[in-house]
């Protein structure tokens, strides 16, 4: 049988190339998106990473092993450490203050998002936890690669590029996908299809969050 993670990536690839035509990924890509879209989107994915690094909180609580604990709680502080810095140096040249990121509430994509991820790492198993998580982390990886190799230079993006382009996030990513493909190994056929439907709407919810910065939403009332 292959790998949990095969067989993921395989159900869900449609939805990942859609992911990748998106308009704000192609204009991320051009080095053409507005500079009011990045905004947007920026603010909203520090909204998103208080809650991410919360649901890696959550998950590693639930670690069937002692490197399991400490594998997901350093992974809930460098996602705080290390995206923030990004998110702060946008912030500073969009202008964005504190008061700023503190006014503008979480999008309804983005409070759907969060919202799932820390229902299933709070209530599912360990197992099904990590496979609501594992797209976020992989998703972002093979977008950052793909648009490192097409992106137009110079591209006022670059940093965020680097980011998930980098050797850095790729390891981190592999060292998750491990995890995940071992405990799957132990998992019960239950289990399992319950790990493919958390991954399955995860990705889902990842296509809506870009597609929602691009588009600018909001609440509508």
């Amino acid at each position: 049988m292959s790998s949990f993670s095969a067989q993921a990536w395989q159900r869900n690839l449609t939805a990942y190339e859609k992911i990748l035509a998106l308009p704000f990924n192609r204009d991320l890509t051009a080095g053409t998106l507005t500079e009011a879209r990045c905004r947007h989107y920026m603010i909203q994915d520090a909204h998103y990473l208080e809650g991410f690094a919360r649901a890696l909180s959550l998950v590693s609580a639930k670690g069937q092993t002692a490197d399991h604990i400490v594998h997901f709680a350093a992974a809930a502080q460098t996602a705080i450490v290390v995206e923030r810095s990004l998110h702060a140096d946008y912030f500073g040249k969009f202008g964005v203050s504190a008061e700023d990121f503190a006014a503008a509430e979480p999008t309804p994509v983005c409070e759907h998002y969060v919202s799932y991820l820390l229902r299933v790492t709070a209530l599912e198993p360990f197992e099904v936890g990590l496979a609501a998580l594992l797209p976020c982390f992989w998703i972002y990886r093979e977008v950052g690669r793909h648009i490192h190799q097409a992106a137009a230079k110079p591209n006022p993006y670059q940093a965020w590029i680097d980011t998930y382009a980098g050797a850095e996030f790729e390891a981190a990513v592999d060292a998750v996908i491990l995890v995940v493909d071992q405990v799957a190994t132990g998992a019960s056929p239950r289990t399992r299809d319950a790990m493919h439907q958390a991954y399955k709407r995860a990705t889902q919810l990842e296509w809506m969050f870009w597609d929602s910065a691009y588009h600018l939403k909001a609440w509508p009332a």
